[in-house]
């Protein structure tokens, strides 16, 4: 393992980095979401888990795409940055001691852990030094000395800079299992706010876009193991009065168009000396909804004109998106379980992929007449009483106090 200046490095670099959304099961700063979307704080105890003390050093548990969970070193090449981002901690002339490693000394430091079985895989980023272009190439040596010289093998979440070049994207490519760069806003309008230094098409977005045609226009066999990596983005919520449609109208223009893999959303918390440090922090709740709508793209057919937007272009914060659609279109017109296609039956709440499938394997075997049918089959029932059929009958149900 490292020296002590080493972990202590890390320790201050990660003292930031649960605002870098990657991977985790947890969505909100603080706590995890109840269903209702309301944020129940973890209990610590007085002496600090290993868990605990492995975040102090950046590793946190990330899901992976094929759901597997593995500890993930999310940490920065350096936490000094020429860009004057209106709401983050790295921001140019904030007063904070600002630490960096050279590519050779993060590649080392992660192997190291990594053969100390403390972690898995590496979620990397970095502040921008001397313009996006050459922090992108120091991003792309220390993964590459990761590859050919270490010979790692296994996950890496690689961030582009803003301002990278198309040669460098593709590079990226052959590196790293998951590509992303954050919008943070969902137009330019709105970045004007959060980030005056950057141009939202041709440095954020421009990317996202690249990554996609080469996914489309080249032979898979080219990337990282033999297929293309994954992207994603992140909007931080709340600090430029954006509306809910204005980031989802982007969000599903991103799953639609450049097939991204999540769309992540970061509700904002002001942070001491940046000048939004006055604005107050956004309702974890309203983060909770975003997450839940966009799902509804990523994976159940809905489109922008289905969600129940208010006058500002808001979603209501008391009810989920899919609940709130079906009390207005499917209270009076119940889906058939037994005859429904998939896109219909994913419009009902309660069920989601995995559950149309065995009603649909199910239904092939015989008829579903009742709810005991569907609970045999591993469903959870109560959200989607009200909204079903079965054999042509309603099943009876405890009208919702609530």
């Amino acid at each position: 393992m490292q020296g002590m200046e080493t972990m202590q490095k890390l320790s201050e670099l990660a003292v930031h980095m649960d605002l870098e959304p990657a991977e985790e099961v947890r969505h909100a700063p603080g706590g995890k979401v109840a269903p209702c979307g309301i944020v129940v704080e973890e209990k610590v105890s007085k002496r600090k888990s290993r868990q605990a003390k492995m975040q102090d050093l950046g590793v946190f548990h990330a899901v992976m795409p094929g759901g597997k969970t593995i500890p993930l070193l999310k940490t920065l090449l350096t936490s000094a940055c020429e860009r004057n981002c209106n709401y983050c901690p790295f921001r140019a002339g904030r007063n904070f001691e600002r630490v960096s490693f050279t590519p050779d000394e993060m590649a080392q430091t992660f192997m190291d852990m990594h053969r100390a079985g403390l972690v898995e895989g590496l979620f990397l980023s970095s502040g921008i030094i001397k313009g996006g272009r050459q922090t992108q190439d120091r991003l792309l040596d220390t993964v590459s000395i990761l590859r050919e010289k270490h010979r790692f093998q296994g996950y890496v979440h690689l961030k582009i800079m803003p301002g990278a070049e198309r040669a460098q994207v593709r590079k990226s490519m052959t590196l790293a299992d998951r590509l992303s760069i954050n919008l943070e806003a969902p137009n330019d309008g709105r970045l004007q706010t959060l980030a005056p230094l950057k141009e939202f098409q041709s440095e954020l977005l421009q990317p996202l876009i690249w990554v996609e045609e080469s996914r489309r226009q080249e032979p898979s066999h080219e990337g990282w193991k033999g297929r293309w990596p994954s992207t994603t983005t992140q909007f931080v919520v709340g600090a430029a009065d954006e509306s809910d449609l204005e980031l989802l109208a982007t969000s599903e223009f991103l799953f639609g168009k450049l097939n991204l893999q999540r769309t992540y959303y970061s509700a904002f918390n002001p942070v001491r000396d940046t000048p939004l440090e006055n604005r107050p922090a956004e309702d974890p709740l309203r983060q909770h909804r975003l997450y839940q709508a966009s799902f509804l793209f990523r994976d159940y057919g809905f489109d922008l004109e289905d969600l129940p937007f208010d006058q500002r272009g808001n979603l209501p914060l008391a009810a989920d998106p899919k609940l709130a659609w079906a009390e207005q279109h499917l209270q009076e017109a119940p889906v058939e379980l037994n005859r429904a296609a998939r896109s219909e039956l994913l419009r009902v709440p309660g069920i989601g992929p995995i559950s149309a499938r065995r009603i649909e394997a199910a239904r092939r075997l015989g008829i579903l007449r009742d709810l005991d049918h569907l609970r045999q089959l591993g469903l959870r029932t109560g959200p989607m009483e009200p909204f079903i059929l079965l054999d042509g009958r309603r099943p009876s149900y405890q009208l919702r106090l609530f």
